[in-house]
Order: structure tokens, then sequence, then C-alpha cells
């Protein structure tokens, strides 16, 4: 469902099956790569389930890219097929059409939708005429084996280039399987899809509903009124999100008229979540915290209902069945509640990045294990409690400093909303510990007040040395905070000062 658009799963198996056939037509094989410039919407689905059949591999593209950025992921990706709206990297399609051709000679077609009206010639063609030539002859017989790749998804390269995930049909399916099983998703469920399409967290809630045989509602840009009317209005049962989203749904003004009494569980996922929000949550929706990477494709574990109550709030849950987690530390394996880098195994984790085998060959160990970047802890009961970024320890006077303990220690505060704790480079200590803090609207608090508060529950090393307050965080496409971005906020203001 989007909008007033209204499909069976019968029709959506037809029109996919039409897809694939006009794709084939054009000379789209397995192992093709086609690039989707879309919101998550029937489109976006529609395209996943044709390259599914057709054996192609779908590369989701963020519509926040710039010209310079969406040609270099073009590129890397070797893309066949461009599938886009109205715009292309913040330019009007039709005048990107005239440059990318001679730039790109691996792309053939572009595929606009939405712009039935506009001119086409050469290589671009409307979705919905591709639609009605697919009609024509038959959908490929041709079945991917499930070792095939079916994604292609881009990280946001925060330390570098975007790398390209390659993910096979087992690695999605696998993990949404089992996140359907941690969340008791039945047919008759009607998820809420509101994460960005080009994000593997937005991949993953359209897979999993659609193996699950639940109705998928989609929500093309997650806006919070929006989004609280659909809950309501198509009786949402199921709500995704990362902590920003419900943070967001809790705010706005609208939530104590709306009728949230059909939902009932979702995960929360895809950058910490405190217990005093996991608590504010659950007070409406039952969620469950949910851990895991694009390479993971994504789910690595997830808490359940079942599980204890402690547990549910302070970790990321179990691993999903027939999943490995090791704390890994320079290839040397440590003892339980070790804290130190964790590793995964296990037929969630990616086939490699896109044409970077160095790359992939640094991210695994020896024995196999994915090497995530988080550090952790794993208990011996099994559960996992994700300590931080390992890019983001601080690193102040010799100590290392885990932003996610003082981050979750100032978000109690009872004037502080949200929190996110970054080091300052210094030259004495080598970096300061800097606490940016959006304050609960209308509320008094002072620097001073904070490093007071901080004081009297952490060690005095831990304490910020530094606390500056926003109106809000900048943010990155997924969602997350963009902890580069305030870093060179708080770096500006204290070289003017």
């Amino acid at each position: 469902m989007e909008g007033r658009r209204r499909l069976t799963f019968t029709q959506v198996d037809q029109q996919a099956g039409s897809l694939a056939a006009a794709l084939a037509d054009l000379g789209l094989a397995a192992g093709d790569r086609i690039a989707v410039d879309l919101p998550m919407g029937v489109e976006w689905t529609l395209i996943l389930l044709a390259a599914a059949r057709l054996g192609a591999v779908v590369v989701p593209v963020s519509p926040s890219l710039g010209y310079h950025e969406l040609r270099y992921l073009l590129r890397h990706a070797e893309a066949r097929v461009l599938l886009a709206a109205g715009t292309l990297g913040g330019q009007d399609t039709r005048e990107v059409v005239d440059e990318l051709p001679s730039e790109l000679p691996d792309l053939r077609h572009l595929v606009v939708v939405g712009e039935e009206d506009a001119w086409y010639e050469g290589r671009v063609l409307p979705f919905r005429g591709l639609l009605e030539r697919g009609q024509a002859g038959g959908p490929p017989s041709r079945a991917a084996e499930e070792s095939a790749p079916l994604g292609l998804i881009y990280t946001s390269g925060t330390t570098g280039k975007p790398k390209g995930v390659v993910l096979t049909h087992r690695n999605l399916v696998y993990a949404a399987e089992h996140a359907n099983l941690a969340l008791r998703l039945e047919a008759t469920d009607r998820v809420l899809a509101a994460l960005p399409a080009f994000t593997i967290f937005g991949v993953h809630v359209a897979v999993g509903a659609l193996i699950g045989g639940a109705t998928l509602v989609m929500q093309g840009a997650f806006v919070p009124r929006d989004a609280l009317q659909l809950i309501e209005r198509e009786r949402i049962t199921v709500v995704h999100g990362v902590p920003t989203m419900f943070q967001l749904l809790m705010r706005d003004g609208r939530i104590g008229s709306t009728n949230l009494s059909t939902v009932r569980t979702g995960i929360v996922a895809g950058s910490p979540v405190s217990v005093d929000l996991v608590r504010r949550i659950r007070g409406w929706c039952d969620v469950q915290i949910a851990y895991g990477l694009t390479e993971t494709g994504p789910t690595v574990s997830i808490t359940r209902a079942e599980d204890p109550p402690e547990r549910r709030e302070t970790t990321v849950g179990r691993p999903i069945p027939g999943v490995e987690v090791r704390v890994v530390d320079s290839g040397a394996l440590t003892g339980p509640d070790a804290v130190g880098e964790l590793g995964v195994k296990g037929p969630n984790v990616m086939a490699g990045y896109h044409r970077m085998p160095a790359e992939t060959q640094r991210s695994f160990t020896g024995d196999g294990f994915f090497r995530t970047g988080d550090r952790a802890s794993v208990g011996p009961d099994g559960f996992v409690a994700i300590i931080g970024r390992r890019e983001e320890t601080i690193i102040r006077g010799g100590h290392n400093i885990f932003p996610r303990g003082l981050e979750d220690l100032l978000r109690t505060h009872p004037a502080v909303d949200d929190a996110c704790v970054i080091g300052i480079p210094n030259d004495m200590l080598g970096q300061l510990i800097c606490a940016c803090v959006v304050p609960v609207e209308g509320a008094i608090v002072t620097g001073d007040d904070l490093k007071e508060f901080c004081r009297d529950q952490v060690a005095d090393h831990k304490v910020p040395d530094l606390v500056r307050f926003f109106d809000t965080f900048p943010m990155t496409g997924t969602g997350k905070v963009n902890r580069r971005e305030l870093a060179e906020v708080v770096e500006l203001e204290l070289s003017t000062t």
C-alpha cells in the first residue's frame, strides 16, 4: 500500500513479472546491476522483486547524493540501468541525461518514474511504458541461486569512499526470516515502512513483510505527523525505526490524540537506544532492540518478548539462530564479558565488498569472522551489549572513553532530550570530551549543571570537558547523528574564541 494505491500479492507478482520481462528485453541478464534512485514505494518494491526473478542486482541510491557522488556510485557499481524520479543528484533528470551517458559507458538505459508526460528518446524510458512492454511477453523462467547477489548496498562512507556491500538472496532472506520469528510476525500484520529505501534497514523491512505475507504500508519520506495518521487510519501493527524516528513520533503534539491501540511490536535499531527511550517507546509499542550492519544483512542479534526485562533494556539481545558472535581483539579471542571488537559469522554475512578484494580480506579474521568495528561484550548467557564504534572511542590523557555510556547517562537528566558525546583534538590531553546536548523544550540547564551531574556518577577522567547546546543535531541520510559535522561545528567555535 502506498497512499491510495492498493495492490494484492497476486497483482504485485504479475507486475513484477512484467517488469522482469521488460528488463530482460532491454538486454539485462543475471548479475547485471540496476540502480534505483527512488523512495520506498510501489515502484521500488516491484523493481526489487523483478530483479530477484531476473537474477539481477539492485543498487539502492540515496536521493540526497550530489551529482559527482551519484556519478561515482554508478561508475563503481557498473550499473546498466538507472530508475529515478524527476531529479537526479540535485539536478533535473533531463539535464543529467545529457551528461551521464558519455561518462558512464556501462549505463545503457534511464527509466523515469512519475513523469509520464515528459519527453523520452534514446536511452530514456517511462516506467509505465516499460511495464506495458513487459506484459506482452512472459516473465523470465530462471530462478536465481540463493548464493547469487541480490543487493549492492553502499555504506555511508564516513571514513572514506563508500563501499559497495554485496548481499545475496540468502543473506537478505535469512536475516529477515529470523527477525520475523523474533517479532512473531503473521500474515495479518500491517507493517509501516517509513525508512529510507537506500538503507539496509529499509530494505530489511520490505523483505521481511513480503516473505512474511504481511501488508506493507509504505511512506515515501518519514514525516512524524503523517506517520501517526497512517498508523491510526491503516491500523498498523508493526512499527520499525531508528531511535530518532521514535523520538520524533513521541515529540509530535498529535500523539496523545492518535489511536495507537493496534500497534503491538517493531524493531528499534540503527544506532544506540537508551534504557529511558526504550521504556518510553514500550509504553505504546513493545519494540525489540536489534543490532546489525549493512554487511550482515542486517540482523545479527535481537531481543525477544520472553527475555529477562533487564536484558531486553540493556542489550541488543542474542544472535539469531545460525549466527555466531565473538569478541575479537587483533585476531585473538577473549573471554566472556570482555570488551573488544565484535566478530560475526553466519549465513547473513555479506559475500564481500564490490571490486574491493583487499578491503574484503581485511574485514575478516583468519577463521572467517567479519570484523564489525563495534566494541562489545558477550555475556555467558549469550546476550550482546554494544559499547560503541571503535572509531568513536575518545582517548583523553591515555584513558579510553566510550561515548555510549556518557550519552546514556546524560539522557537520564530531566533537562536533556538527547545527547551525543564526541572527541575534540587537544595538544595536552590528545582529545577533550565534548557533550553535545539537545535540551528539553523550555528547560533551563547549564553546562556546569551537566558536568556536576556527571561528576556525581562517573570517574573524574570521564566528566565532559566541554558542553555545547543544540536545537537539533545534524543527521546523516540513514537517520544517525552526524558526529563528524558536530565535531566540525565545535572545533570552528573553539578556533574563533
